[in-house]
């Protein structure tokens, strides 16, 4: 068996040989490397971004929830975190705008919960009206006093009982 394996290797790279006219070698350009193999060289944690959820976690948060296009966002230079969605089915998505509901920002990583700052002019910090309506978008901003919450980090977002996990921080 092994003289059969060798055979085959050895036919391969004859006709590689061939193909190339002879030369086997492979030819790479030098190139810098790029600032996430430097950051990887230096220690750095590498984290992975992924730029959208599962087909099921998606069927899930429009199914169950009525709502798409979740996103968490670090705003005005990282003292706030902004999430945001988009509602496909109002009726579902009314757990998500109930204003008695006490939503919360979790990152296991930084070990913090963060909440939606009530300011005294302006009120709560997120949008919530008696009417939401399908195909609008809506968002609330939790504070990030400290910046605790890095962008990459994977966050969960609590409103009463809908939960969404693992978002990524843009």
């Amino acid at each position: 068996m092994f003289d059969q394996l060798t055979t085959r290797v050895l036919r391969f790279l004859a006709l590689a040989a061939a193909v190339t006219g002879g030369t086997l070698v492979a030819q790479v350009a030098p190139q810098s490397p790029t600032p996430a193999a430097q950051a990887a060289a230096a220690g750095a944690p590498a984290r992975y971004l992924p730029n959208h959820f599962s087909r099921r976690a998606q069927m899930y948060y429009e199914g169950v929830w009525g709502v798409d296009s979740l996103a968490v966002k670090w705003a005005e230079s990282g003292e706030m975190v902004r999430f945001s969605w988009r509602v496909l089915d109002p009726e579902k998505a009314k757990a998500l705008n109930d204003k008695k509901v006490e939503p919360a920002l979790e990152d296991p990583q930084a070990r913090v919960s963060l909440v939606v700052p009530s300011l005294e002019k302006v009120g709560q910090l997120r949008q919530a009206s008696q009417n939401i309506e399908a195909g609008k978008s809506y968002w609330m901003a939790f504070s990030n006093a400290g910046r605790r919450v890095k962008r990459g980090d994977r966050v969960n977002v609590v409103i009463g009982n809908f939960r969404a996990e693992g978002l990524v921080v843009e």
